[in-house]
């Protein structure tokens, strides 16, 4: 499960798994709004879980559920709000599937997304709404049977402290959090202005704090600036995209970062302080693979 000492960091390495959403779309699968990936629960679960055990092979020992848009909310523009618990369930099924298909000894992450829009924190609802919300998901998470709940692409510090404070109450000592951060100007601010440094302290018993859907250059940055800030005990993690959002709420994926580039980013990282590190949006296997390879190298390099 764990990758040991790797470059100049003195530390242990989890291997996360890479983007489910755009990985679906490479396999033909309809990830159109506003079911996005949740779509696939229903229409293509042979898939979702080919997905998922790609990534195991590939050497991942965390893997996400496709439950970024299985909260309630999302699934009634769609017209399917009633079937939010039953969706989440049975992706967090699949995501076991795959595990014990591989065999694999891996944690399932449970994934937590904003309520609405991952790139505009305007759209956030109030804070009680927000925790109201988020904790009837991650209830549905823990019911599934999902060993870490992951609040994920958090954009609003609003949103984020409810969805927190939903965790606490429902998965105490079993949640963990990242962030969407801004990718120019100063280190460390989220999309709505407010620097992680406010919001840290809320943080001092989760699992992990991670930065993803960053641009893969940006992230070894804001690492560095959360590893000042974040109590050593606690973990951060990193999983930058590739591509980028498109008008219409898609994802435009590219080639821009190839896999063995993607690979170097994630050795800067953790020598940046970070203990887990994968991929978001527009990665996929063979990004995770070259990882674990670059990982492997590393670690075959130091001084025995």
């Amino acid at each position: 499960m764990l990758l040991g000492a790797m470059a100049s960091t003195p530390q242990e390495v989890r291997l996360l798994d890479g983007a489910t959403g755009t990985e679906l779309d490479r396999r033909g699968v309809d990830i159109g709004l506003p079911l996005w990936s949740a779509r696939a629960i229903i229409e293509a679960p042979e898939i979702l879980q080919d997905v998922h055990r790609s990534y195991l092979d590939a050497g991942a020992r965390a893997i996400t559920t496709n439950t970024f848009r299985t909260h309630q909310r999302s699934l009634a523009k769609g017209g399917i709000g009633h079937r939010a618990a039953e969706l989440t369930h049975r992706a967090v099924s699949i995501a076991r599937a795959a595990c014990e298909e591989v065999g694999a000894d891996a944690l399932v992450l449970g994934s937590v997304a904003p309520l609405e829009d991952c790139y505009r924190p305007a759209l956030a609802p109030n804070a009680a709404t927000c925790r109201r919300e988020h904790e009837q998901t991650i209830s549905h998470l823990v019911d599934g049977g999902v060993d870490v709940v992951l609040i994920e692409t958090m954009c609003s510090s609003h949103e984020a402290l409810a969805a927190a404070d939903a965790a606490r109450a429902v998965a105490p000592e079993a949640w963990a959090i990242s962030f969407c951060l801004r990718a120019t100007g100063p280190r460390g601010v989220l999309l709505d202005g407010t620097p992680l440094a406010d919001l840290v302290p809320h943080f001092a018993d989760a699992r992990f704090v991670g930065i993803n859907c960053v641009p893969a250059p940006e992230i070894a940055g804001h690492i560095t600036s959360l590893r000042a800030i974040l109590p050593e005990h606690i973990p951060i993690a990193a999983y930058g995209n590739v591509g980028y959002a498109d008008e219409e709420g898609g994802w435009i994926s590219t080639d821009a970062i190839e896999p063995e580039r993607y690979a170097q980013y994630a050795v800067d990282w953790v020598d940046a302080g970070a203990a887990l590190v994968g991929g978001c949006c527009g990665t996929s296997p063979d990004t995770i693979l070259a990882i674990a390879d670059r990982l492997a190298a590393c670690e075959r390099e130091q001084p025995q």
